[in-house]
């Protein structure tokens, strides 16, 4: 999405745009050099050297599925920095930011809604993405239905259910929600009647057991649960199909030892994707996600801002 279209969506939506920059540092966090994320501690009293590494992937689907898909890179984490390794299945966004916030998280793949609000809030550092061998990366929000539903395109979701996931969702919720606005002219609890169902997974089956007559979900959730037969192509329907996202970001707390965060990205960079299991589960996205690539959070994540611009989300650290 360029930025004329973002201001374009705000304008329609007769928002304020407040301004989301770097001024959105929760003030317990610096950031001199104005990468937009916090720098780290400069009194060695203040960095963190865990004996144990907590990780946790972002609450996209079942934790307990993705405890074993993150198996074996944690495994190669543990070797590259000499630290126990732990996953942490977290249940919602809100529980991940926190756990970072309070310094119970150390290493997370937030998805791209909360990115923005994990690094002014939660002190996360992204520094990585999911992509193909020749950097390809990113998904595309969809809106879904079922076969007879009667949704065939947007307009027919008036007076309607449809799905979102949570608040802090990219595709879940907050670009869907400015795209009805100013494209489609239709407001949440007017024109339609918005559902949160917590999680895309449980929006794509929502929608495929025909609890819901349409979602708003990341195509690439979508595309790993038809990889694992959880949901079949032939119960879905896709009505709209979104410019590319920036997908999960990946990173650290801002206030680990230097030393160990520098091993923490030698572990990303270096994993074999071959024969794994996150392979396995994440070359069934298109485009397949092959390795980690590095990524600037200033740069990747200038659309999500704008986005939350037109939304206008506040970053408040509550």
């Amino acid at each position: 999405m360029t930025k004329l279209k973002v201001k374009a969506i705000a304008l329609a939506m007769g928002s304020l745009l407040v301004a989301v920059s770097a001024h959105a540092l929760d003030p317990r966090y610096k950031d001199a050099d104005g990468d937009l994320v916090a720098d780290a501690p400069t009194d060695p009293k203040d960095w963190v050297d865990p004996a144990t590494l907590i990780f946790a992937y972002t609450p996209v689907e079942d934790p307990a599925v993705y405890a074993k898909v993150w198996d074996g890179f944690l495994q190669h984490l543990a070797q590259v920095t000499g630290k126990r390794v732990q996953f942490f299945p977290v249940q919602s966004n809100a529980a991940q930011l926190e756990a970072m916030r309070a310094g119970r998280l150390h290493v997370a793949g937030f998805n791209t809604g909360s990115n923005p609000l994990a690094v002014n809030c939660a002190g996360f550092v992204p520094f990585a993405m999911m992509a193909s061998k020749d950097n390809r990366y990113g998904y595309e929000m969809e809106i879904i239905t079922y076969p007879g539903s009667g949704v065939d395109k947007v307009e027919d979701i008036k007076n309607k259910k449809l799905a979102f996931t949570s608040e802090t969702s990219n595709s879940g919720y907050k670009a869907p929600s400015a795209l009805l606005r100013s494209q489609f002219k239709m407001e949440a609890g007017k024109d339609y009647t918005p559902v949160f169902s917590g999680k895309h997974d449980n929006s794509i089956l929502g929608v495929a057991n025909k609890d819901y007559p349409a979602a708003a979900i990341a195509n690439s959730v979508k595309q790993r649960m038809e990889a694992r037969n959880m949901v079949k192509p032939e119960q879905l329907k896709v009505i709209y199909k979104s410019q590319t996202f920036p997908t999960t970001g990946y990173g650290l707390a801002y206030n680990l030892k230097p030393e160990l965060a520098a091993k923490i990205k030698q572990a990303f960079f270096s994993f074999n994707w071959e024969g794994s299991e996150l392979a396995k589960e994440f070359n069934a996205s298109e485009p397949p996600q092959e390795k980690f690539m590095p990524i600037v959070y200033k740069q990747h994540w200038q659309v999500i801002r704008d986005i939350d611009q037109a939304m206008n989300v506040s970053y408040a650290c509550k």
